[in-house]
């Protein structure tokens, strides 16, 4: 496989796909079958957009209990590592520590965010190759799609309220005490909650789902 960065590493976080533990947040609007199925399609519609973005080579890392069956039907066949860590901070700075260990720049994205595109990956590692220490994608919510490093750094995931709205705040602040060199995409919505469904109704993958609720 020929890369436009083979220097560089994609790296996808992923929940394992278990009923009444991923996208809980959107119950009672959906069910549990369908918050299930959603999650299912998030993650594999992420997956899809990084691999066929033939920017660099892709990792799958996931937490939770482990679905074979759901992993294998993924095309192609992910490379899956274990996530690692007290919390989704350490879980990403132990992903991209790891990844700079054996690439020049790492981009790691989340799997809730249906508008992550080949144009978004391509800019963030554009941004690490002219020389950037870190790259953010933020979110509408306050937190972040995608972040990129050229090297790492344990403060950077200290001290975060994951899961809130402070986190992009919070994590330029410690850019900032770094005396990092940053760059920031433009903003993209994560789909978390009841009221982020609308954003996909035009989303032809989802239509089949959305539809239903």
């Amino acid at each position: 496989m020929s890369y436009r960065f083979p220097h560089a590493l994609l790296i996808q976080f992923a929940r394992a796909p278990e009923l009444g533990k991923v996208k809980t947040r959107m119950q009672p609007r959906l069910s549990a079958e369908q918050s299930l199925l959603l999650h299912c399609r998030l993650v594999s519609e992420t997956y899809k957009t990084l691999v066929q973005s033939h920017l660099a080579p892709v990792e799958l890392w996931t937490s939770g209990s482990q679905s074979p069956d759901f992993f294998d039907e993924l095309e192609p066949l992910p490379l899956l590592r274990e996530q690692k860590g007290a919390d989704l901070g350490m879980r990403m700075h132990y992903a991209l520590s790891d990844g700079l260990q054996r690439y020049r720049a790492v981009v790691l994205v989340g799997s809730d965010c249906p508008f992550m595109t080949e144009a978004v990956l391509r800019q963030a590692l554009e941004a690490l190759s002219a020389g950037s220490d870190c790259v953010l994608g933020p979110a509408s919510d306050g937190g972040y799609v995608l972040i990129g490093l050229a090297q790492p750094s344990i403060q950077l995931f200290k001290e975060v309220a994951w899961g809130s709205d402070k986190v992009l705040e919070q994590t330029r602040a410690h850019l900032r005490q770094l005396s990092w060199n940053w760059h920031e995409l433009e903003p993209l919505t994560d789909i978390d909650r009841p009221e982020d469904l609308n954003q996909i109704t035009f989303l032809k993958q989802y239509e089949d789902l959305i539809l239903t609720y």
